[in-house]
């Protein structure tokens, strides 16, 4: 099965930009972007002059990293928000945001969407009762998202008891009950990631 194997903040420097992909590390000063904010390589910081092929590149590259998808995959997303009806950007972002990883890391159950994907494969979550070991599922509005009643007392999820989190209008999550519900899907307004998902469909279409 093919996998990553770039490192995190490697991945972050040639992106320009913090993806955080390491979850707390990323708000620290031990961050690559921090320390080291340059392209990889010797001759990283003299890179200079993009082209319109290199910016559509870089963007859809950046998103790819940032939700930890490879490209086959990612490309069949687009290719599914083409047959949609509306914008493509916009509902390949949707389709996107709504995978089962994302909504996890949004409703703050890991720090990272690499930890919430690990979460979904060990089997930890379930959707409607029924548990879910597939990180690339597709949630639908009115979907109960849980963590699985015999890993709640897991250290990780012990220490979700009581916190407030900040989430996105279209997902709640209760603390409490360690619960959360697809209350509709994500639009591109909810959706608060520097991203210009027009120079991706131009990227496709040429």
């Amino acid at each position: 099965m093919a996998r990553k194997i770039e490192p995190d903040c490697r991945q972050c420097r040639r992106e320009g930009r913090k993806l955080f992909l390491k979850g707390e590390r990323c708000t620290t000063k031990k961050c690559a972007m921090e320390r080291r904010p340059v392209i990889p390589g010797q001759h990283g910081a003299s890179r200079k002059r993009v082209t319109e092929y290199g910016l559509q590149l870089r963007e859809k590259q950046k998103v790819k990293r940032m939700y930890g998808i490879l490209e086959k995959q990612f490309r069949k997303y687009y290719d599914e928000a083409v047959r949609q009806k509306g914008v493509t950007g916009e509902n390949m972002l949707s389709l996107i945001e709504r995978r089962l990883d994302n909504v996890i890391y949004r409703m703050g159950i890991g720090a990272s969407r690499a930890e919430c994907r690990q979460i979904v494969n060990h089997g930890q979550i379930t959707v409607n009762g029924k548990t879910v070991s597939i990180a690339s599922y597709i949630v639908k509005v009115g979907d109960v998202i849980s963590i699985k009643e015999n890993k709640r007392d897991l250290e990780m999820f012990k220490q979700l008891k009581g916190m407030k989190i900040v989430m996105p209008k279209w997902l709640e999550f209760d603390t409490e009950t360690l619960t959360g519900k697809i209350l509709a899907n994500p639009e591109r307004a909810d959706i608060d990631t520097d991203i210009k998902e027009q120079l991706i469909v131009e990227f496709y279409s040429r």
